[in-house]
């Protein structure tokens, strides 16, 4: 296994380890926070490996079929996995409607993804979808330590934790709606296209009629 895929797969180890710490049967729950602190970096570093493992498959030039299968299932379990737990874990930042919006979206895309590769063509990732995966790893952490803060406190720099979670999680759904619009229309317009070369491929290589009349 190369070191893109050994990347990868370190990311689908983490996910159960993330989900252990954001679980009732985590040891060290109420003390300090250490709790919220781990869960925050192990979700940060897992984050991270997922645009490293890109960047040195093509630097290496080692993309592999197991590794273009691998990674995107890792994005989605990473993502889903860490807010299916916060559902429970602080339900009161993230709601379920709104863990159903987001995941309900990733669906859609995947689904959609699949009927182009289908169609012989690809849809490139838009920068609302770039824009969105990065502000789901600031809403997941936010969301994470908004569990055991409620501000923070420097001085006279007071930082509202809870409220950025709020305003994050919110700005997610917003982002993720947008996104799949826009995935969509992109999508709409290739396979329409697709379907208008089809057609023409049809008539111009119909059969000349035989009839003698």
């Amino acid at each position: 296994m190369n070191l893109p895929n050994s990347i990868t797969m370190s990311r689908i180890v983490m996910i159960p380890l993330l989900l252990w710490i954001l679980s009732s049967h985590f040891p060290w729950q109420g003390h300090n926070g250490e709790q919220e602190i781990l869960a925050s970096v192990l979700f940060v570093l897992a984050s991270i490996t997922d645009g490293l493992d890109g960047y040195l498959a093509r630097k290496r030039k080692q993309i592999t079929t197991v590794g273009m299968l691998l990674d995107p299932i890792a994005d989605k379990i990473m993502v889903t996995g860490a807010l299916i737990a916060l559902v429970a874990y602080n339900p009161q930042v993230v709601k379920v409607w709104i863990v159903v919006v987001i995941i309900g979206r990733e669906f859609l895309i995947s689904g959609l993804r699949s009927i182009a590769s289908s169609e012989g063509f690809t849809i490139q990732a838009s920068d609302l979808g770039k824009l969105k995966t990065v502000i789901q790893i600031v809403c997941v952490v936010s969301a994470i330590l908004a569990h055991g803060w409620y501000q923070w406190q420097f001085g006279w720099l007071i930082v509202p934790v809870k409220w950025i979670a709020v305003a994050a999680i919110y700005f997610t759904v917003l982002v993720s709606v947008i996104s799949a619009i826009d995935y969509f229309v992109g999508f709409w317009k290739r396979i329409d296209h697709a379907s208008k070369d089809r057609r023409k491929t049809f008539v111009l290589t119909r059969p000349k009629s035989t009839s003698t009349l």
